[in-house]
C-alpha cells in the first residue's frame, strides 16, 4: 500500500495538508518500506477558503491508503475519505516519517487495528467490485 506524508523537510510530518508544498510517498508492506516519490505543489497554497488548491493533491493521492498530516481542514479530510484515503494527524511536528513507517511495518506484521484493516480493504476493492456491489443493492 502507498502511504503519504505532508512535510517541509522530508524528515518530519510537519506540514498542513492544504499548505504543503511537498508530499512524500512510500510503498509499505509487512516486509518493509521503500520511497516512491516526492509530490511537489506550486502556487499560493496558504490562501484559506480556496478549495481548488487541494484538487491537485487529491488527484495525486488517489492511489494512497493513508496520508499523514500535521493538520487538515474538515472539507479536505472529507474529500480524501470520499476517495478512500484515510487522513491521520501526526502527534506533533517533531514526529518523524521513518519512525511512523517502521511502526506501520510492525503493525502490518501483527494484527492491524480495525481502522487499518478497513483502509486496506477499501483499496483492495476494484472498480468492477464496486459496480457489482451497487448492482446488488
Amino acid at each position: 500500500m502507498k502511504i503519504a506524508f505532508t512535510t517541509s523537510d522530508r524528515v518530519h510530518i510537519n506540514a498542513h495538508f492544504g499548505w504543503a508544498r511537498q508530499i512524500e510517498v512510500y510503498e509499505v508492506s509487512d516486509e518493509g518500506y521503500t520511497f516512491v516519490e516526492t509530490l511537489n505543489f506550486e502556487g499560493d497554497l496558504k490562501e484559506d477558503g480556496n478549495e481548488d488548491k487541494i484538487t491537485p493533491k487529491l488527484s495525486a493521492l488517489e492511489d494512497c491508503t493513508i496520508v499523514y498530516v500535521l493538520a487538515i481542514g474538515g472539507s479536505a479530510a472529507a474529500r480524501l475519505i470520499k476517495k478512500g484515503v484515510t487522513p491521520i494527524k501526526a502527534r506533533s511536528e517533531e514526529e518523524e516519517i521513518a519512525e511512523v513507517l517502521t511502526k506501520l511495518v510492525q503493525t502490518l506484521k501483527g494484527n492491524p487495528p480495525p481502522w487499518l484493516r478497513k483502509a486496506l480493504k477499501q483499496k483492495d476493492t476494484s472498480f468492477a467490485d464496486e459496480l457489482e456491489n451497487e448492482a446488488t443493492v
